[in-house]
């Protein structure tokens, strides 16, 4: 067991990136949740501000936990900055093609998380099913907002904020395990 904790120990040092990634997304959330007349108008400009501290907090923590699966969160962090540049770039084009943008990056994360809570179980974190489940979530919403883009137009907000919410959870729980898990290999 010594082993894989000192394995695990450089993915887990900066554990606070991830932190961050999920409280970005959680704010998304609430904001979307409180401004529903604005925010379709808004969600372009930021989303892709969004995106972009997200992708950035995600890629320094790749980069900076090089561990055995590290380049799925450089993908996604990679991913997020990418559409963040493109929604920036087009705004116009975004309106139309937003529910489009937000459900395949919700899609990836969610996978993401779905092998994240794998990978918790077999460190032996007792509740990497609370993980797990939030990433199902996520990827349900995502498939919703990629299914049926009118319906998802019509909504957007309602189905974008639940996303965030659930993702950003997801990313802030996940973020703890991972520093609990640090907390072991220091003992």
């Amino acid at each position: 067991m010594e082993k894989l904790f000192k394995k695990v120990e450089k993915s887990i040092k900066r554990w606070y990136l991830l932190l961050i990634a999920g409280i970005v997304l959680v704010v998304l959330g609430i904001w979307t949740f409180a401004t529903p007349l604005t925010a379709y108008v808004a969600l372009s400009l930021v989303f892709a501000i969004g995106f972009l501290f997200s992708g950035i907090a995600e890629v320094g923590f790749a980069l900076s936990n090089k561990h055995q699966n590290w380049g799925w969160s450089l993908a996604l962090g990679v991913l997020s900055i990418v559409v963040s540049i493109l929604l920036l770039l087009n705004p116009s084009t975004t309106m139309v093609t937003l529910s489009y943008y937000v459900g395949f990056t919700l899609l990836f994360r969610s996978i993401s998380g779905i092998v994240s809570a794998y990978e918790m179980k077999q460190y032996g974190i007792l509740d990497w099913g609370t993980l797990m489940l939030n990433a199902v979530l996520g990827l349900i919403l995502a498939f919703i907002l990629l299914w049926n883009p009118i319906f998802a137009g019509f909504s957007v907000v309602v189905w974008t904020a639940l996303a965030f919410l659930v993702i950003g959870a997801y990313t802030i729980y996940y973020s703890f395990k991972l520093r609990k898990l640090n907390k072991m290999t220091k003992e």
